[in-house]
């Protein structure tokens, strides 16, 4: 067990191990959708305090299973709220800082030049290649994996979908032209190259973001710090630029 923790955490969250734990820096395992606005909002953060915020993005199912194993992270960003159940119920994130922080949305994704099909056209002939995360450990894959149930169109996807690790790498698939279109989170879709159209949400159930602080952090005052600037006006505003909405 100790060694497949390793090697997942090299593989996916590789951070230096000095960030952990220490004065003037906190530690964010985060969900990829959140790539590009947590990113921001982390420069603004050490701009104000002088503290960096470390961050490892992947999927939450990934993530959720590292920090019930142990890693030593101080807050956990989570793009489901359901994961971050799972981790109170085990005593791994303290019950009383859980909160929803955002609601995501998933698009129809596809590169520049090409016209952004409907969900129903996922399932022509035009398109061979469909990008989703892993509904496996990935919300925003089950997301869309709803969306295409609903749709009643999924068993005719099926054998077009290629998952990714992440909802990140679902987009890599589509950006590198290895999937025609994809189903991807709102927040990261506004890459240069990419064209993209929202999908229904009354297609899937809603995609609930919730924080909470790891347990076994020795950093909690430093998490409320950062938690209370994310949920502040100015990490609030930038989740609604990255098209998140806010509770």
């Amino acid at each position: 067990m100790r060694i497949l923790i390793s090697l997942i955490a090299l593989l996916l969250f590789f951070v230096p191990a000095d960030a952990f734990g220490k004065g003037g820096a906190v530690s964010i395992a985060a969900a990829s959708d959140l790539s590009y606005a947590l990113k921001e909002i982390a420069v603004g953060y050490e701009k104000e305090t002088g503290v960096k915020p470390v961050i490892s993005f992947g999927s939450t199912g990934l993530l959720a299973r590292q920090i019930a194993e142990g890693a030593p992270f101080d807050i956990f960003l989570a793009a489901d709220s359901r994961y971050m159940e799972k981790l109170r119920d085990i005593e791994s994130v303290d019950k009383d800082s859980i909160e929803v922080y955002a609601r995501g949305r998933i698009v129809v994704a596809v590169k520049d030049g090409a016209k952004v099909p409907s969900i129903e056209d996922l399932a022509g002939p035009g398109i061979k290649k469909i990008a989703i995360a892993n509904p496996a450990h990935a919300p925003y894959g089950r997301a869309a994996e709803e969306a295409l149930r609903s749709a009643g169109i999924w068993e005719a996807v099926k054998p077009k979908l290629v998952f990714g690790e992440n909802i990140r790498q679902a987009l890599q698939f589509v950006e590198s032209g290895n999937a025609d279109a994809g189903m991807i989170a709102l927040s990261i879709a506004g890459t240069p190259g990419i064209r993209f159209e929202p999908i229904d949400e009354a297609l899937h159930k809603p995609i609930s973001q919730a924080l909470g602080i790891v347990s076994a952090s020795p950093n909690k005052e430093e998490a409320l710090k950062f938690i209370a600037y994310l949920r502040g006006s100015k990490g609030s505003a930038l989740l609604k630029k990255y098209g998140f909405a806010l509770p």
